[in-house]
């Protein structure tokens, strides 16, 4: 039995930042597997999944524009949040007026990918019994026929959504516009692939009611070509770089 998928994927807008751009954000050319993984994850995950990404196609023909935006400079305190939930005098809110910012950002418009993934068993293990990959092969394969999600998915930034992900059988290649499919092969450059985190996603405290979880993290980097509109990222798996 086959645990793979494959989907289609559209949307009006795209930003996989590059994380060298420190204050503009700049996106990348294509998407990163890290950022399909997490638009995965809002469709289904569970502690004992991983999720794979084999191959990216893309579609149209990758555009840019440049727009700018207002953003707020400051994260909110989850010290004070504690405070005001224990009912000392403390404030968490950002206000927008005080704390705005404008910043450009040069993004993908007009996006439509086909991902082709699959998932493995991490090993660990949750309190509910009878778990396999057949359980977990059927519960994702029925929330994307349903275009079913618990949060929204999206493409980089919470702000551009997904329009249309949808599961198909098979890709139609010819679909892909002329001008990727008369470039024979297109060296990316190094891209990020996803981000490592140091806890291997189990927490520090092994209390899955109450985890705590470590921020830190290695970023893993790899060096896709895209050929005909298509990444074989199976193909450079085996030289990722930290």
């Amino acid at each position: 039995m086959s645990f793979g998928f494959k989907i289609i994927i559209e949307g009006d807008y795209a930003c996989f930042t590059r994380p060298e751009f420190k204050v503009e954000r700049v996106s990348y050319d294509v998407p990163t597997p890290g950022a399909l993984e997490g638009l995965l994850k809002s469709v289904f995950w569970k502690p004992a999944i991983r999720y794979v990404i084999d191959k990216i196609i893309v579609f149209n023909p990758i555009d840019f524009a440049n727009i700018r935006r207002n953003e707020v400079k400051e994260k909110v305190s989850l010290p004070a949040i504690k405070k005001q939930m224990q009912g000392k005098d403390a404030d968490p809110c950002i206000y927008a007026d005080s704390s705005r910012s404008q910043r450009a950002t040069m993004l993908l418009k007009n996006v439509k990918y086909g991902v082709e993934f699959h998932f493995v068993m991490t090993g660990i293990k949750s309190e509910h019994s009878g778990e396999s990959q057949e359980k977990y092969y059927n519960i994702i394969k029925r929330r994307l026929e349903k275009g079913q999600h618990f949060k929204t998915p999206c493409l980089g930034c919470a702000e551009f959504p997904v329009k249309r992900l949808e599961l198909v059988e098979a890709f139609d290649l010819d679909l892909i516009s002329s001008s990727l499919q008369a470039q024979e092969e297109l060296d990316l450059g190094y891209m990020l692939y996803r981000l490592e985190f140091k806890d291997g996603g189990v927490p520090l405290n092994n209390d899955w009611k109450k985890p705590v979880f470590s921020d830190e993290a290695n970023a893993v980097y790899y060096r896709p070509h895209l050929q005909k509109g298509i990444i074989d990222v199976a193909k450079y798996r085996e030289n990722l770089q930290c």
